[in-house]
């Protein structure tokens, strides 16, 4: 208290904040100069700005007839820059260095907490600065004159060799071309020196006139500096309460917070988990544990979580294996990255990922040879993909590295089900991409194996079938007498029902249910988890349960139309395939689940539409009777309908065709010269491209 008595306060100033030069105003630090001369004496000859780079360019006159300046060196430095002739382009047009040039720099990053002041009639106007710039003299001209002088030496060196030896001195010049520049190669070179360097230099530069400090627009622009309104309306900024100028004043510490990931990575914060979203907290845990049975799952997601909701995003996140869920590949390896050992993407360790992890959908041993040598990738990938989900085993290979989960393939047939469909597509894609022969198809017998199945004995499975077929015989048997007596009291009813419990004639293997399981040769009849006795109930003699044909045709149809309305052309390999991703994306118990054949799906792609194209396929093609059926839509209801079928008949005759072969049958049989964008749209509907030649959609042999 006593110390506020010694220092009374004198005087209170108003302060007002001018908002007229916002984002407008600059300071410039000049270098120290005599005190006898100010900036105002300096004759100001040109001035340039960069405003993104807040760079300026004052070049000003010296004054040549001050007794401190030194002539000869003048004329020295003119000399070297220019030499003896002078024309527009000469640095000093008199022969004389008087003029110096001024280049500027940040003298702060941060000019928040500056501005410029105007004290006036016992008010203080304050107005912002939006950079603070410190000029220094620019020495450029050294270089220009070091220029001439490089030029001059290599013009003396030239005018000693004749023109023989000039035209003797051949040099030898390498060509490269440049690789295709990566995501994390064009970060880099954005972020270079040299890079930044010349986006600073392709900005353009901003002629600017400078005003005497008595000149009248001077006087005009100085006003600016003060408040234009006086109201409290416009100062608001001002207007703080004692708690917010404290705050204003000494700001609370802010403590810096390291990068933290947005989840957790390596180490798994419970608490923090279970604060995220359902199908995010499924996704860190696969992520990090890689293998994990269903019921391990639900326990590490707390009580009171709904496993119908953890069923529907796992599955999004992981794949059933012998009844447990891996990872997919595709979480681990995402988009635009790289192996860490070879350097290859992301997509390629995707393909050899799923190769292991439909092997172990076929057997629980894998060897790490085989794995290399169809997928072709490095041993550390391959032992990355292994180490994942199996366990080595000395001359054994790899054992996958949990037991069988038979409790959830018996409490969930649906979702098994479901990720039998899925898993076909992925054998479909990876026969394609690795040709898989039936050596790799097939699985190979283990000596000894720790799967639950093992247990079973093949008379014993032979039983178990017998008796099974004896339990369920007595009800089909009753089923199908009721059937009967309602044909026999309904003439019109049994027209349209006979053929659905009409006992087969023609052979078995005529109509054999189209194959939508993983192949019947896994041990003890192992699907993917799921024991082929346990699986959904086949149709009777290969025909649909009375009442249910028109559904499923009706289904099946939508389907194929669908299809072929935005395929055009398909292989009956291909329309199996994408049938089978179909059926995963349905939900339990749909109708089309009770079994369709292959017999039953060609004969409704004719029904509707479409037409068998007979292409003239190599001799000794190594393709499957599937990849040699193609059908194709022959009418579409649009105005390319004529083009189309032109194009699908000179296919029927050849296996490849060129362009222009196709583009001049075209016009010729369509009468009319078609443009590019015409053919173009023909091609696309029907047509891949490959290797300078135009084959039908999925008939290209590798």
């Amino acid at each position: 208290m006593a110390n506020e008595e010694d220092d009374p306060i004198i005087q209170e100033i108003d302060v007002f904040l001018a908002r007229s030069l916002l984002e407008k105003l600059y300071l410039f630090q000049y270098p120290i100069r005599p005190a006898s001369m100010t900036y105002d004496d300096v004759t100001h000859l040109s001035a340039k700005i960069k405003p993104k780079q807040q760079k300026v360019e004052l070049e000003m006159a010296i004054d040549t007839l001050n007794p401190n300046y030194c002539r000869s060196k003048g004329e020295q430095i003119a000399l070297n820059v220019d030499g003896t002739c002078t024309d527009e382009t000469s640095t000093y047009s008199s022969k004389l260095m008087d003029k110096q040039t001024f280049c500027s720099s940040q003298a702060a990053s941060n000019v928040s907490r500056y501005a410029a002041a105007v004290y006036k009639k016992g008010e203080l106007h304050l107005t912002p600065l939006h950079g603070i710039l410190q000029l220094r003299p620019s020495f450029t001209y050294l270089d220009k004159a070091d220029a001439k002088h490089r030029e001059r030496e290599a013009a003396n060196e030239g005018g000693d060799s004749s023109q023989d030896e000039a035209e003797d001195d051949v040099k030898q010049i390498t060509v490269r071309f440049s690789r295709p520049e990566t995501e994390q190669a064009r970060q880099r070179r954005v972020q270079s020196y040299e890079f930044l360097q010349k986006r600073q230099a392709e900005e353009h530069w901003v002629h600017l006139h400078y005003y005497g400090l008595k000149d009248s627009r001077s006087e005009h622009e100085r006003q600016y500096l003060f408040s234009q309104g006086h109201g409290l309306a416009e100062n608001t900024e001002l207007i703080k309460s004692p708690s917010e100028y404290l705050m204003m004043l000494m700001p609370p510490s802010v403590e810096e917070e390291n990068d933290k990931p947005m989840a957790p990575s390596n180490v798994l914060s419970m608490a923090q988990l279970r604060t995220l979203p359902l199908a995010d907290q499924i996704k860190i845990l696969m992520k990090n544990v890689k293998v994990m049975p269903f019921a391990n799952l639900m326990s590490l997601l707390g009580s009171g979580t709904d496993s119908t909701a953890v069923l529907r995003c796992v599955q999004q996140v992981a794949l059933l294996v012998q009844g447990n869920w891996v990872v997919k590949s595709d979480v681990l390896y995402p988009k635009d990255t790289s192996s860490p050992y070879s350097g290859v993407p992301a997509e390629v360790l995707c393909r050899g990922r799923d190769f292991v992890m439909w092997k172990f959908t076929q057997d629980r041993w894998v060897v790490r040879k085989e794995v290399a040598a169809v997928t072709k990738l490095c041993p550390e990938d391959v032992k990355d993909f292994l180490e994942h989900m199996s366990v080595a085993r000395i001359n054994k290979g790899w054992e996958f590295m949990l037991p069988y989960d038979e409790d959830f393939v018996k409490k969930h047939p649906d979702i098994v089900q479901r990720q039998q469909m899925l898993w076909m597509g992925i054998q479909a894609k990876l026969e394609k991409v690795y040709n898989l022969l039936k050596d790799h198809l097939t699985p190979k017998k283990q000596e000894t194996q720790s799967a639950h199945p093992l247990v079973v004995s093949g008379e014993q499975r032979v039983n178990m079938a017998k008796a099974k077929v004896q339990q369920n015989y007595g009800q089909l048997e009753k089923e199908h007498q009721r059937q009967k007596a309602e044909l026999k009291s309904n003439d019109t009813a049994a027209k349209t029902d006979v053929p659905s419990i009409r006992i087969k004639e023609e052979p078995v293997g005529a109509e054999e249910p189209m194959d939508t399981s993983v192949f019947e040769g896994l041990n003890n009849g192992l699907v993917n988890g799921l024991h082929s006795t346990e699986g959904p109930t086949d149709p009777v003699n290969g025909h649909l349960p009375g009442g249910c044909l028109d559904r499923v045709a009706q289904e099946l149809k939508a389907f194929v139309s669908s299809t072929f309305r935005k395929q055009f052309v398909l292989t009956l390999s291909e329309l199996k395939r994408l049938f089978n991703l179909h059926l995963a994306s349905l939900p339990p118990g749909h109708t089309l689940f009770s079994g369709i054949s292959d017999k039953m799906l060609q004969d409704m792609v004719l029904d509707t539409g479409c037409r068998q194209i007979l292409v003239p396929f190599p001799p000794q093609t190594a393709a499957s009777p599937d990849e040699l059926k193609v059908y194709a839509l022959w009418e579409a209801g649009d105005i390319y309908d004529q083009h189309r079928q032109v194009l699908l008949e000179i296919f029927s005759r050849n296996y490849r065709v060129r362009r222009n072969v196709i583009q001049s049958q075209l016009s010729q049989e369509c009468g009319e010269d078609l443009n590019k964008q015409e053919v173009d749209r023909v091609l696309k509907d029907c047509c891949v491209s490959y290797g300078g030649m135009w084959y039908l959609k999925g008939t290209v042999l590798s």
